[in-house]
C-alpha cells in the first residue's frame, strides 16, 4: 500500500494504523462496526462505553462473526455519526451539527490505534450533501477511513429532521461515489466504502441509476430495527429486491428486543444471532451494530 503521510494534512504520524490493511477490503473481507457518537450514551454502542470497554466488546463480536464464518476475515470497523441531524435548526439554518475537528480525530485515533478502520457518517438535514462531503474530505484522505451516508435524515422538503423520513435520490449517491473515487486517485490510495442505509422504499430512489466505480464499494445497509422477520423481510424487499453492489445489514441491542417475534422460534425478544444473519442470500458483507 502507497504511503500517504506527506499528504495527510492531519499529522498522520498520530493516526498510523496498527495492523495490516489489506489494499481492497470488499468483498473479500466482512465487515463488522461499532455506530454511535461519544458524545451520547443514547446513540449507539460506540458511545455507550467507555473507550477501552467498547472496543473489548467490538473484539469479542468479531470473534463470533469470524467463528461463525472462517471464509470471510472480520475488518473492525468505528462508525462515528460526523454530521448529525438536530430538531432545531443551527445558525446557517441547516439543521446539523458537524463534530468538532477533536471529536472526529479522536474517533479515527481510537480506530488506528486498534486496528479498526473509521466510517464518518453524514446525517444532512437541510444541509447538502455536496457541502458536508467537502467538509469531511481531509478526513477521508486517509486510507482507513471510509463514509456512510444517512437518507433518512436528507430532508428534501424542507421538513424538521425526525418529523418524516427523508430520501437520497441516485444522484445523490452518485455525487458521494464521485466524490469519493477523486479522493482516492489524487491519493493514490486503496478504494473507498461507501455505506447508504436504508429501510423503507423511498428512502432511495431510481436505484436503477446508481453508477459503479472500481474505486469505491457500495453497501446498502438494512438499518430497520424490530423482530427478526420483520428485519429480514426489509432486507429483501428494499435491499435483496433493488440490487446496487453489496448488502448491510443492522443489528440494534436494545430496539431489536422491543417486541417476541412470534414467526419464529425463539420465546423471547432477542438480536439476531451471526447464523441467522449469514442464513440470508447474499450473506450481507458489512454488518452495524447500534
Amino acid at each position: 500500500m502507497v504511503d500517504t503521510t506527506e499528504k495527510d494534512p492531519l499529522k498522520a504520524d498520530t493516526l498510523q494504523f496498527a495492523g495490516t490493511l489489506p489494499d481492497t477490503l470488499l468483498p473479500k473481507h466482512r465487515i463488522l462496526a461499532y455506530y454511535g457518537n461519544p458524545h451520547s450514551k443514547r446513540m449507539g454502542i460506540l458511545g455507550e462505553f467507555p473507550r477501552a470497554e467498547m472496543l473489548q466488546k467490538l473484539d469479542r463480536e468479531a470473534e463470533r462473526w469470524q467463528k461463525a464464518d472462517p471464509s470471510k476475515p472480520i475488518i473492525k470497523a468505528l462508525h462515528l455519526v460526523a454530521i448529525s441531524a438536530q430538531g432545531t435548526p443551527q445558525k446557517d439554518g441547516k439543521y446539523r451539527l458537524r463534530m468538532s475537528d477533536k471529536t472526529i480525530r479522536k474517533v479515527i485515533s481510537w480506530g488506528a490505534q486498534h486496528g479498526a478502520i473509521v466510517f464518518l457518517d453524514i446525517q444532512v438535514g437541510l444541509a447538502d450533501l455536496k457541502g458536508e462531503l467537502a467538509f469531511l474530505e481531509k478526513y477521508l484522505k486517509l486510507p482507513y477511513v471510509h463514509l456512510g451516508i444517512d437518507p433518512e435524515f436528507s430532508m428534501k422538503t424542507g421538513a424538521r429532521p425526525g418529523t418524516k423520513i427523508g430520501t437520497y435520490d441516485a444522484a445523490d449517491i452518485n455525487d458521494a461515489v464521485q466524490f469519493l473515487s477523486r479522493v482516492v486517485k489524487e491519493n493514490n490510495i486503496p478504494p473507498k466504502v461507501l455505506v447508504v442505509h436504508r429501510f423503507t422504499q423511498r428512502m432511495v430512489t431510481n436505484y436503477k441509476n446508481i453508477k459503479l466505480d472500481p474505486r469505491v464499494a457500495i453497501v446498502i445497509d438494512m438499518d430497520g430495527w424490530g423482530p427478526p422477520s420483520l428485519k429480514i423481510d426489509s432486507y429483501r424487499d428494499y435491499i435483496v429486491k433493488e440490487p446496487v453492489q453489496y448488502t448491510g445489514f443492522k443489528l440494534f441491542y436494545y430496539n431489536d428486543k422491543k417486541k417476541v417475534d412470534h414467526r419464529s422460534n425463539h420465546k423471547v425478544p432477542h438480536v439476531m444471532e451471526p447464523a441467522e444473519v449469514l442464513a440470508l442470500e447474499p450473506k450481507p458483507l458489512y454488518i452495524q451494530y447500534q
